[in-house]
C-alpha cells in the first residue's frame, strides 16, 4: 500500500515550495475576508511541539497603526545599515539602504505573528529546547507562506523591528513576543529568484554545503 500522492499532486507541492518568494512589492488590492481566513487556517494547521500551538496572529486593520509600525521598521532599518557599515564597510551599508526591505504601507493585509504568553507552562518537548515554541511559530508562518503562494498571494516576512517596541505598540502581555511582521497582498509578478539574489545582495548556497553525515564536518571556506 502506498500513501504517496498522485504525481500531479506531488508536482504541485514541489512547485509551490520552489516558487515561494519573500515579497516586497505589492498591489493595494484587498484580500477577500474568506480567503484570508483560509490562509490563516492553513497556518493554524502547522505542527507544534507538545501541541502547544504557540502562534498568535494580530491583524492590523488600523491605517494609523500601520504607519506607526512602518516607522518602527524604518528606524531599525537605519540602525541595521549602520551596524552593517561597522561590521563590513560603508559601501555595503549603502547597498543595504538601496534595498526595499518591506511593503508595510503597500500590501493588502498586514499581520503580526507572535509567540503566546504563559509559555513556561508548556514543558513537553521544551524542557531542554525551550526555543521549540519559536520553531513551531515558524512552521505556522511557512504554512501561511506556501498557502498564499498557491492562491497567487505574495507574502513578505519583515524582521527589522525592536521586539519590545512593537510589543508595547500592540499592547502585548509581558511574556508574549512578536516574531514577524507579515505583509500579504496581490503582486504584479513573483520574483524569479529570491529578491536578494536578483538585487545582487547575496547568493544562494547549494544543499551540498549544508549536508553532513555521521557528525559535523568542517568544510574548506572559499
Amino acid at each position: 500500500m502506498s500513501f504517496a500522492y498522485s504525481d500531479q499532486d506531488k508536482a504541485a507541492i514541489y512547485k509551490v515550495i520552489a516558487e515561494r518568494r519573500d515579497m516586497r512589492h505589492f498591489l493595494p488590492t484587498p484580500i477577500a475576508p474568506e480567503l484570508l481566513q483560509k490562509l490563516l487556517q492553513a497556518a493554524h494547521q502547522a505542527p507544534s511541539v507538545g501541541l502547544m500551538q504557540p502562534w498568535r496572529f494580530i491583524r492590523i486593520s488600523d491605517a494609523g497603526l500601520r504607519k506607526r509600525m512602518h516607522a518602527l521598521v524604518d528606524e531599525e532599518r537605519k540602525k541595521t545599515a549602520q551596524a552593517i557599515g561597522e561590521f563590513e564597510n560603508t559601501a555595503r551599508m549603502a547597498d543595504f539602504m538601496r534595498l526595499k526591505v518591506e511593503g508595510i504601507l503597500d500590501c493588502g493585509e498586514l499581520l503580526v505573528a507572535t509567540l503566546c504568553d504563559q509559555r513556561e507552562k508548556y514543558i513537553f518537548g521544551r524542557r531542554t529546547l525551550p526555543e521549540m515554541d519559536l520553531a513551531s511559530v515558524s512552521c505556522a508562518i511557512q504554512n501561511l507562506w506556501l498557502a498564499a503562494r498557491a492562491e497567487g498571494i505574495g507574502m513578505g516576512w519583515v524582521s527589522l523591528f525592536d521586539p519590545q517596541a512593537l510589543a508595547d505598540l500592540l499592547g502585548m502581555p509581558a511574556d508574549a513576543k512578536p516574531v514577524a511582521i507579515l505583509c500579504l497582498g496581490y503582486v504584479n509578478t513573483f520574483y524569479k529568484s529570491p529578491m536578494l539574489v536578483e538585487q545582487g545582495w547575496a547568493t544562494e548556497k547549494p544543499l551540498s554545503d549544508m549536508l553532513m553525515e555521521n557528525g559535523w564536518q568542517h568544510k574548506p571556506q572559499p
